[in-house]
């Protein structure tokens, strides 16, 4: 029987304790992480949310390493995860908010209101899930209301080299997935606040504006393979 076979069998807390030990242990052995950028946190107002372009199942797992002792975030994670026992023990090494994708999904969007209200920062992936092809897909529009209603900061993180380290599996078995051994990169950029709206603008282009300008943020911290259909964005903010 495989290791993840094996843990995921084993009572909740066990799990998550024995799972966050292994991945340390492999993580430490496989992977090389480069942190780029990382001065802008300490310039960061709490609470605030936390984007980034998605590649992989271990996408979470190190920026959760990363932001875990300054900020801790809430990860906001389709409900869906918790289905799959590979995925839901990924999610039990971090702090989530479930939403269900695609939906009008008013009750989770209150508790994400609610936790910034708090004090507590989130993280969100705004795609809504790993691109298969590692470049940028488009944007959900339910980021827009979570930074307009909440008035927090959004702090942008570009993602590189974890969809070769962690490969979504082709026939869809998250269970398959396996830690590779590899380099990432994860790159943090300046806070910055959601557009304002102009005089008469309609609110679909202004929500189609808004969203490009946020998720241009994360564009312009990733090499130009890995923006997709933000590959227009400038690479000023990348060093």
């Amino acid at each position: 029987m495989k290791l993840m076979d094996l843990l995921i069998r084993l009572p909740q807390p066990l799990q998550t304790k024995l799972a966050q030990l292994y991945l340390n242990q492999e993580l430490k052995k496989k992977v090389r992480v480069t942190l780029r950028g990382t001065e802008h946190l300490r310039e960061v107002k709490r609470p605030c949310i936390f984007v980034a372009n998605h590649l992989s199942n271990i996408d979470g797992v190190l920026i959760s390493r990363l932001l875990k002792e300054s900020f801790d975030p809430y990860f906001v994670a389709g409900i869906k995860l918790s289905c799959d026992p590979f995925t839901n023990l990924f999610k039990s090494l971090l702090k989530t908010i479930n939403i269900k994708p695609n939906s009008a999904d008013l009750e989770s969007m209150r508790s994400i209101l609610n936790t910034l209200k708090q004090g507590h920062s989130i993280m969100i992936f705004p795609e809504g899930t790993r691109s298969r092809s590692a470049s940028m897909n488009e944007a959900k529009k339910g980021i827009l209301l979570m930074a307009r209603l909440s008035g927090a900061p959004i702090v942008p993180i570009g993602l590189m080299g974890t969809e070769k380290v962690m490969p979504i599996n082709d026939a869809g078995k998250m269970n398959e997935e396996r830690l590779l051994k590899g380099e990432v990169t994860l790159q943090v950029g300046p806070a910055f606040t959601l557009l304002p709206k102009a005089p008469g603008e309609a609110k679909h282009d202004y929500e189609d504006r808004a969203l490009r300008d946020l998720m241009e943020h994360i564009a312009r911290l990733v090499a130009e393979p890995y923006r997709g259909v933000y590959a227009t964005a400038s690479s000023k903010d990348r060093s």
